[in-house]
This record gives structure tokens, sequence and C-alpha cells, in this order.
């Protein structure tokens, strides 16, 4: 698959284990060691995926960790506060989000913010599981599958009481990608009274160099209205006395979902779940499969999200764009004509790219921005999910060269959070985990030279 070299293979999986061990703490891992010093949800599955190959104890020790801030209505945050955290170190903490004390579903004894990320943790759940000994497989599905379950349950009722098979995210963090152009319209659309709007200081701004790699003040403000108005709903967004600013049909959260879905059958299998149960799951899979197909455009060959509030579909083309692959069980015609726009100009075809890696945003789209945090730079962590996603699709040629390329750019820049598609400068965190994470995952099936 690729020409490393036997020294490279040992010295970046050596790099890899080393940056884990250093952001890892009472049985979790940090995303990375200043700027995230909490646990993220979708990181920590990341990160579990990783771990999977050095230690399946320890990957499903960092899901427990997680599973412990689960609220009582299923959902898993997206982060679970560090206690020890100094006041001011990251913003918003714990109290901005006072889920302790608004939020009747809250989990008692440890503190969370009040929304999610993309489910990945069934994935992960199911990685670890498979690289177990077989005499444990049966007891970790059985440990699992229950808070998998509900949280699953969740996101298909609360976040879809209209039954479409695509999940509504209530704020741009939900989709993992905060700052990216899918959501500029939206944003913009929402009016921030700033006398209703607490004073803040940002922490990010202290961890990077440049601030321009970061979200403006102007999408923070609205990010903390939209918190605000979360907190006033007490965090039940399927209850909310009045509509809540920002509503979108996120089809790469729900693609994840259905993926994740599929993991959770396979888990299920193992837990001996009963047969109601498996039916259910397999009746998500094809919900979600549903509903993406409805949100399918032949014109621009793309999967779009829908904007509940503006009432329109979102036709600006970034990574998730290519939400199908993830979901899989795609018609030949379909796969054949969003592989080509994959590898045309507008992704991976763009000839000014360092290394054939897809950028977070399409170079042709006018909100790309090379160096601005998921509004064009590179993420190790997305060559490693669509990697997986294309290899499950039969694209086995294009997943390899992900690996390929992925593996390339870590060895010249450094396990980075995100890159400058162009130049390759290292963007945002440093000794990031997930990335450490995702490169164990492609040494796995590395046969160095």
């Amino acid at each position: 698959m690729t020409n490393i070299s036997r020294d490279q293979w040992r010295q970046l999986r050596q790099d890899a284990i080393d940056i884990l061990d250093a952001n890892r703490l009472d049985g979790w891992t940090r995303a990375a060691p200043r700027l995230y010093p909490h646990q993220w949800s979708w990181d920590s599955a990341f990160i579990a995926i990783g771990l999977a190959h050095i230690d399946h104890e320890r990957a499903m020790a960092e899901m427990r960790s997680l599973f412990r801030g689960q609220w009582r209505n299923g959902m898993i945050p997206h982060i679970v506060f560090n206690p020890d955290v100094p006041a001011g170190e990251y913003f918003p903490d714990a109290d901005r989000w006072a889920c302790d004390t608004v939020a009747p579903d809250a989990p008692g004894g440890v503190r969370t913010s009040g929304i999610c990320q993309p489910p990945v943790h069934a994935i992960a759940v199911q990685r670890a599981i498979a690289l177990a000994p077989g005499s444990e497989r049966a007891r970790l599905a059985r440990e699992a599958f229950g808070p998998l379950f509900e949280w699953h349950r969740y996101l298909l009722s609360a976040r879809d009481p209209e039954g479409s098979g695509l999940v509504t995210i209530v704020h741009p963090w939900e989709s993992g990608m905060d700052n990216s152009p899918r959501w500029t319209d939206a944003l913009a659309a929402i009016e921030v009274d700033p006398a209703r709007l607490a004073p803040y200081q940002r922490a990010d701004l202290t961890h990077v160099e440049d601030p321009s790699q970061r979200p403006t003040q102007a999408d923070y403000d609205r990010f903390l209205w939209i918190v605000d108005r979360l907190i006033d709903a007490r965090y039940r967004v399927d209850a909310a006395a009045e509509p809540l600013p920002f509503r979108m049909k996120d089809v790469f959260f729900s693609a994840i979902l259905v993926a994740a879905n599929e993991a959770l059958l396979r888990i299920a299998t193992l837990a001996g779940a009963s047969f109601e149960q498996v039916e259910i799951v397999e009746s998500w899979i094809d919900r979600g499969r549903s509903g993406l197909a409805d949100q399918w455009h032949d014109d621009l060959v793309m999967c779009c999200d829908r904007d509940l509030v503006a009432g329109r579909d979102v036709t600006v083309r970034t990574i998730a764009s290519f939400a199908p692959f993830v979901a899989g069980n795609l018609t030949s015609t379909r796969r054949d004509a969003l592989l080509a726009k994959w590898r045309s100009t507008a992704m991976l075809g763009d000839p000014r790219l360092k290394w054939r890696l897809p950028p977070s945003t399409s170079p042709v789209e006018a909100g790309f921005s090379p160096r601005a945090y998921w509004r064009g730079p590179v993420w190790p962590v997305m060559n490693w999910l669509f990697g997986w996603a294309l290899r499950n699709v039969g694209a086995a040629d294009d997943a390899a060269e992900l690996a390929r390329e992925g593996l390339a750019q870590v060895l010249a820049v450094g396990f980075a959070e995100y890159i400058e598609p162009f130049t390759g400068e290292p963007l945002g965190s440093s000794d990031q985990s997930w990335t450490a994470a995702v490169v164990l995952d492609w040494l796995d099936d590395v046969e160095p030279a």
C-alpha cells in the first residue's frame, strides 16, 4: 500500500502511542494537551479505534468513561468536563452550559455540555470487540449494547420526531464541523441581542498563534446565543417552548448513524439482544438510508443538509457532501457519480493540493479558506473516516490512496489537528489524540518495506 520503511513504521507507531499516553488521564484521553483539556465525545470514539490496536481494554475504558456522562434520555454529550481544569482554561465551561442546574435529564455526579456530536461510538466499540480475545467478546458486547442502543434511540426520536431518518442538529458544534461554510447562511440569519448575551472571554485564541484559524467573534456570539436558547428550553430540544434558532438536518451526522447502527447490529448479535431490539436497529438503518436518498441532488452530485429554519437545502460542497459513502449501500450509478466528483478538481483532483487528501470544504466554493477551521484544511481524522467508508463501498484503490497520502502527511508535519491543503502547514493543536489514533489504525494495514 505504501513505501514506508520499517524504521518509519516503528517510529510512527511509537510516536502515536506516546501521544496517547501523554494525553491520558484517569481512564480517558484528552483530545489534545492544551486546546482541548476535556473529554470530547467523537474524539474519544476515534481514540478508542486507535487504542484497540494496542490495548482493547483501554479502548473499552475510553468508552466507559464517556458513558458515565450519558444523559437519562440517552444522549451522549459532546463534552464530559474534567474537574481538574483550572477556571478560564477552556470556554464555554461547565458553568456556562449550566446543565446540572437547568437540565432534568443531565446525569448526576459528572458535569457535561448539553449537546451531542456524531455517533461514531458503536463503530469504535465494534472495532475494540473484534480485536479482543474471543473469550471476552460477548461480555464486552453485553456491556456496551445498552448504552449504545439508548443513544441511538435518542437520536432517532428526540432528534427525528418526523421519522425522516435524518438527525436534526441544534448547534453547529453538534456537527463536529463547527465552523463549516455549511452553516454560514443559517448563522447569519440569527439575530443576537447584545444586551441579553452575557460577557465572555474566549480561551481558544490563547492556544493558537493565528486567530484566522479559529471562528470569528461574530460567529462565537451566535454560538453562545444558541446555547442560551437551549438553556431556556432546559435542553429538551424536542419540547422547546420557542423554536430554536438553529435546526439543521445534518446528512453527515445521519450517515454516521447509519454506519453506527450497522456496527450496533453486529454488537447485538454477540450481546444476545432481543429479536425486537434487532428489528428496531434494522429499521433505523433502512430509515436513515431512505432519508439520505431524499437529500440527494442528481444535478449537483451531492447529498445536501436541510435548513429547517429557512426551509431550504444547503448546497455548499464540503467533505460532508460525500456522506453517502459513509452510509453505504449505494447504487452503482450513484456510487460512480460520487467517486467521479470525489476525484475531480472539486476535491482531490485540485492540482494545488500538497497531498491527494480531501479539503474539508471544496476549493471551488466561495466559502473556502485554506487556513480556517473546517473551511478548507485537511483533517487526518476525516482522511481515515472516508478511507474506511470508501473501502466499505468497494473503492479499495481510493481508500488505499487516502491511507498512503495520510501517512505521508503525518510523516512530514507530525500529528497536527488539521493541515493547510496547499502548503502542508500544520494548523490548530499539535499532538492531537485522534490523529495519533487513526495513524495506529492505518499502520495495522501497512506492510513496511
